[in-house]
């Protein structure tokens, strides 16, 4: 495992702990004590896949990040990108290929967003969290969306929020082929 470094706009991958500590023992605002080189090594030998920021003086910070990019270039692309199972991932289907892909049938829409309700003990309106669920005719993710937006724009008060198609509030899942 490789670590990339970097201290505004210097920066470095490296190829273990002690070209690391090099690096950084080269930029003179970071000061280099035995703690600190011991975290850095007990960092890039243990299992921890998220990033690793440290305190130079007060909201300044240098970073430290896991990858298994070979090189800078790699690293920049995100090439070595991984997944929850810790495999490397070749390459990510973006959300918004699933949405396009073109599969007419019958779709079930999940979407969960911000309803203005009218609140008679008060006499104001509050947003309240709305779980809608709906089957329709669709020809894609993004059509079965846009259905069910427009029957909830026609339903409910037009302050109302809804999410967008790709966040995570929007599941949608194909069920089957239409007669």
């Amino acid at each position: 495992m490789n670590l990339y470094l970097r201290y505004f706009d210097r920066e470095t991958l490296v190829y273990s702990p002690d070209e690391a500590i090099e690096f950084l023992a080269t930029i003179p605002e970071i000061e280099l004590n035995p703690n600190l080189e011991a975290d850095i090594r007990e960092y890039a030998a243990s299992d921890v896949l998220y990033p690793k920021r440290y305190k130079v003086r007060p909201r300044v910070y240098f970073i430290v990040i896991k990858t298994e990019a070979a090189t800078m270039l790699d690293f920049k692309q995100k090439k070595a990108l991984r997944n929850n199972g810790g495999e490397t991932k070749k390459e990510a289907a973006p959300v918004i290929t699933k949405l396009k892909a073109e599969k007419p049938g019958w779709y079930e829409g999940e979407i969960d967003f911000k309803r203005v309700v009218f609140v008679p003990a008060t006499g104001k309106h509050e947003y309240r969290d709305t779980h809608y669920v709906a089957r329709c005719k669709a020809f894609s993710g993004q059509d079965c969306y846009n259905r069910i937006i427009d029957y909830l724009q026609t339903r409910v008060d037009n302050r109302s929020q809804f999410p967008s198609a790709k966040g995570k509030n929007f599941k949608f899942r194909y069920l089957g082929l239409w007669k």
